[in-house]
């Protein structure tokens, strides 16, 4: 009787634990339900004669600089339907205010949010999780709160702020729900991206904080989220695996981006020549981790075999081996930064133009609109 009993028990332990496990499991998927990206009125397009006029009404600029702004203008892929800020483009960049710049920022959150909840059918009052990644404006109350009461949404609510991420802020929101969807079963998450231009348009004349003028375009999204099993079939993707990996212990990644006053007072982005390297280290490190993880065992070990009959008998010398990524992956949607880096990409990953085209046309169409990037 004792043992049968005790047989019994174990049984029970084993289904309690399965079962728990399978529970587990099942709560912690993440399914991307919708997204919507901001598109901003036709009398805020940036095409090539705004631009010029902009670079002629900076009065500290010289020829040198004209020549280095015209130049890059050329260069950096962007066509003529990017959206600029408001204040640049009625001449008032000199200027900024603090109600404009409010204004920019709802004007995106608030634009996309009602597209979102629309279109998919949830009630702002459903939502668990608001992330918001909009770094370069503070406001009292917080951006969260602007959103929670203009929505009415629920006192209990989970609210994540998260600022000075720049463009993988959403990607980072993205993981951070991921992670949160483990302990909260059943929720809907709503992520909220996109940076102010108005009150960090760079009126100087330093070569490295005059870039993010050329580049940086109006821009954001709104997404929602949920590990709700029932709504599986209504979602555009699942999340399969993430990865993130920090490099802020580097000085050399850590100064690539950095907003700072040039020596006549100017606020802006300096982007230093370190940013292509500590990008590229940041993807190294990442795929240490995701490619065992995603890629077929063939091209592993023929990664492998070949890496070390090229050691053994090239002396190192030659084309190095590299690993075929479209042996794990259908679609590769690459942040559209700029040119430079989205060609340093491609070859780094060995991606040919078709592979490449989303992201050009992103860039060409909307410029690099930060975090909201990959999204658009």
């Amino acid at each position: 009787m004792d043992l049968f009993m005790a047989i019994s028990l174990l049984f029970l332990c084993f289904i309690f634990f399965i079962y728990k496990s399978y529970l587990q499991k099942r709560n912690q998927n993440c399914y991307l339900l919708g997204y919507e990206c901001y598109k901003a009125s036709d009398d805020l397009k940036l095409d090539t004669e705004t631009c010029g006029k902009l670079i002629l009404r900076n009065k500290n600029l010289g020829s040198d600089q004209y020549k280095f702004l015209l130049r890059t203008m050329v260069n950096a892929g962007i066509g003529e339907e990017t959206y600029g800020p408001r204040n640049v483009i009625d001449g008032t960049e000199e200027t900024p205010n603090l109600s404009g710049s409010l204004s920019e920022v709802d004007d995106i959150v608030f634009g996309t949010l009602d597209k979102l909840f629309d279109n998919n059918g949830v009630s702002p009052s459903e939502i668990d999780i608001l992330v918001i990644t909009i770094s370069m404006i503070t406001s009292v109350p917080s951006l969260p709160a602007r959103v929670i009461n203009r929505y009415k949404m629920r006192d209990d609510v989970k609210v994540f702020n998260l600022s000075g991420m720049g463009c993988s802020a959403s990607v980072i929101a993205v993981d951070l729900v991921h992670h949160l969807f483990k302990t909260y079963m059943n929720s809907f998450a709503v992520i909220v991206s996109s940076e102010s231009l108005i009150p960090n348009w760079y009126r100087g004349n330093e070569r490295s904080m005059m870039l993010p003028n050329i580049l940086f375009r109006l821009g954001g999204c709104s997404l929602l989220l949920t590990n709700k099993s029932s709504m599986k079939h209504k979602s555009l993707m699942k999340l399969k695996l993430s990865v993130r990996f920090h490099g802020g212990a580097s000085d050399e990644a850590y100064q690539s981006c950095t907003r700072v006053e040039d020596s006549q007072g100017y606020c802006g982005f300096s982007l230093s020549k370190s940013l292509p390297q500590a990008a590229a280290k940041a993807v190294t490190m990442n795929f240490r981790v995701l490619l065992p993880k995603t890629l077929p065992l063939r091209e592993l070990v023929r990664y492998a075999t070949v890496s070390f009959l090229h050691s053994k008998t090239n002396n190192n010398k030659g084309k190095t081996p590299s690993l075929n990524m479209k042996s794990g992956f259908q679609h590769f949607c690459i942040h559209p930064g700029g040119r430079a880096v989205i060609d340093a990409m491609g070859r780094s990953l060995g991606l040919n133009e078709y592979d490449l085209e989303p992201t050009r046309m992103a860039l060409h169409r909307f410029g690099n609109t930060s975090a909201a990037g990959i999204w658009f």
